[in-house]
């Protein structure tokens, strides 16, 4: 462990929740529960190990095509979990940011995300961010629709426009690019996440079924990613 490079920032797509809730003849929400279970311990985990920051895949703007059932079930562990993190993230020296529109979630749940914002900002160790009702185009969008506003009052010509500038109009602000993506339970796409930031980052994939993944598979993942020469666009 002590000669292992740690990366600075360290992006999970949390996938399998339903599928281990099916092989249990459970309810999907039990998946969704012990899934955040897991989200819980990994963020300590992750700060324990020296990782700067984590960014999870929580809840996809794709995601609101659920049934009612299932998406009601996910709002009230959103109520849940955004109370629950506050205690993790104080214990942890943890900072929490949010990526996503968040303004299509019901008032309490946008005021418990601020709220959880607000009062972790101060935390240094691990900056935690969880990305809602978030889909990387719609981002995009988001993001070009500022820029050119700003371009039409004067504020950013055409000529400024630069990689840097455009990562600032992004939900991502200030907050490096990804070192390594994890996704869980076997699937091999990136399902409309970060894709403007993941574009010189490691890929892992496990067959670990999210509400089973664990401290050592995160350390597996970095071992792998420890073997992977970065090259950042050398070809040679």
């Amino acid at each position: 462990m002590d000669d292992l490079r740690i990366p600075a920032h360290v992006a999970i797509i949390m996938d399998g929740n339903g599928r281990w809730a099916k092989k249990r003849n459970l309810p999907r929400k039990m998946g969704h529960v012990e899934g955040c279970k897991v989200v819980e311990q990994t963020v300590e985990d992750a700060a324990r190990l020296g990782i700067q920051y984590l960014t999870v895949y929580a809840f996809s703007t794709e995601n609101w095509k659920r049934s009612k059932d299932e998406i009601s079930a996910l709002m009230q562990l959103f109520r849940y979990y955004t109370k629950r993190l506050l205690k993790i993230a104080a214990e942890n020296n943890v900072r929490v940011r949010m990526i996503g529109e968040r303004s299509r979630f019901p008032e309490d749940i946008v005021k418990g995300i601020n709220a959880l914002e607000s009062t972790t900002r101060g935390n240094t160790r691990m900056t935690f961010v969880i990305a809602v009702n978030y889909g990387s185009r719609d981002e995009i969008r988001r993001g070009m629709s500022r820029m050119m506003a700003d371009c039409r009052d004067g504020r950013v010509s055409p000529e400024e426009v630069t990689e840097e500038l455009i990562s600032s109009y992004l939900d991502t602000a200030g907050i490096p690019d990804p070192d390594l993506l994890i996704r869980t339970s076997g699937e091999e796409r990136l399902s409309n996440f970060l894709l403007w930031q993941l574009a010189y980052s490691e890929f892992y994939f496990s067959d670990v079924l999210w509400p089973d993944f664990s401290k050592e598979e995160l350390v597996k993942a970095i071992e792998v990613y420890n073997k992977r020469e970065r090259r950042f666009g050398d070809a040679k």
